[in-house]
């Protein structure tokens, strides 16, 4: 049996809208909305949606990077949702993170050596001669010559600068790694060379990954299993070929017909979703998803679905195409 390495249980994060003379909070933006999920040891898990979902305040929640409104979250079986800083400092080792823009992540004032040597210097790690010969194995890890640890981000090309920042990312062995979009802000034909990297890395390293990203062709190739948010809800997640071969829930469903393919001549019907997508200050009541589906009810704008297992570690929230039930909620609450 596979062991968890992260849990996550209703998990929320809602920021505060100020206003007026006394900048009272006057609303809120429900980013994340009380998701759940868990992630095995040497597993990647794909976190896909539209922009706006709360895919990555999800990863910044998980590592900490910002607090969550309400929720749990277990690493290795600890309850890490309320660690002081001082406590979580010593976890920093075993959870890192892999920024979507590799230039604003790295500093333009440090040479490569110093940015992939610094969680040496942090954590006390290796000093002096070891700390360079520790930067170079991990740069020709990633592809790079050891002489690059010389030069300033800006000498590098947005493929490279994203292998300095997997370096430094890798530089503490950690088990956890969460990957923010970590190839959509490069050219096509270096992701394929990025996604590869990653791959490989994993089974060297033995490491996990949450992997974030809207490009549901890499999500497919990367991860193990894969969960679908819309509007701060996770609405479905399931193994990666389960999904990709019977999404139940329409807006999953209507993700995958998007899909480009290649041959023409295999043109699939394409769901043309209604409207926009609702404001996250004002989500509608009941299902996030019903002012955009084609099968609502009208339970469905009243109340908000279970999230069930139809079978297999396949969870899907929506009663009408898959069962289960709707469940009581108080918007007015602020847990």
């Amino acid at each position: 049996m596979a062991e968890k390495l992260l849990d996550v249980q209703n998990l929320k994060k809602h920021f505060p809208i100020k206003g007026g003379v006394l900048s009272k909070t006057v609303g809120y933006v429900y980013a994340v909305d009380g998701i759940s999920f868990f992630l095995n040891k040497g597993e990647t898990l794909g976190l896909v949606g539209e922009s706006g979902c709360g895919k990555s305040t999800t990863g910044r929640l998980i590592l900490r990077l910002i607090d969550m409104t309400a929720g749990a979250i277990h690493f290795e079986g600890k309850n890490i949702s309320h660690l002081s800083k001082h406590d979580m400092r010593g976890l920093r080792k075993d959870m890192q993170i892999i920024f979507q823009d590799p230039y604003a992540s790295l500093n333009p004032r440090m040479t490569v050596g110093k940015i992939v040597g610094e969680p040496f210097r942090i954590h006390h790690v290796a000093k002096g001669r070891r700390n360079h010969e520790r930067v170079a194995e991990l740069l020709e890890k990633v592809g790079l010559h050891p002489d690059h640890s010389k030069r300033y981000p800006h000498e590098f090309s947005g493929g490279q600068r994203q292998r300095i920042g997997i370096a430094r990312a890798l530089a503490l062995n950690p088990k956890l790694i969460v990957a923010d979009e970590p190839v959509s802000a490069l050219d096509v034909s270096i992701q394929a060379q990025v996604i590869n990297l990653l791959q490989d890395l994993k089974q060297e390293f033995d490491l996990s990954y949450l992997f974030i990203a809207h490009d549901l062709s890499v999500v497919e190739y990367m991860s193990d299993r894969v969960a679908v948010m819309y509007l701060g809800k996770i609405v479905e997640l399931a193994p990666s070929d389960v999904l990709y071969r019977e999404p139940k829930h329409p807006y999953t469903q209507a993700l995958l017909s998007a899909v480009p393919i290649p041959n023409p001549r295999n043109e699939k019907k394409r769901q043309i979703l209604e409207g926009d997508v609702p404001s996250p200050i004002n989500p509608p009541k009941g299902c996030h998803f019903h002012t955009r589906c084609i099968y609502r009810t009208e339970e469905c704008s009243q109340f908000e679905p279970e999230c069930v297992d139809v079978g297999g570690g396949h969870f899907v929230a929506c009663p009408v195409r898959a069962g289960g039930n709707f469940i009581q909620t108080d918007r007015g609450s602020k847990t």
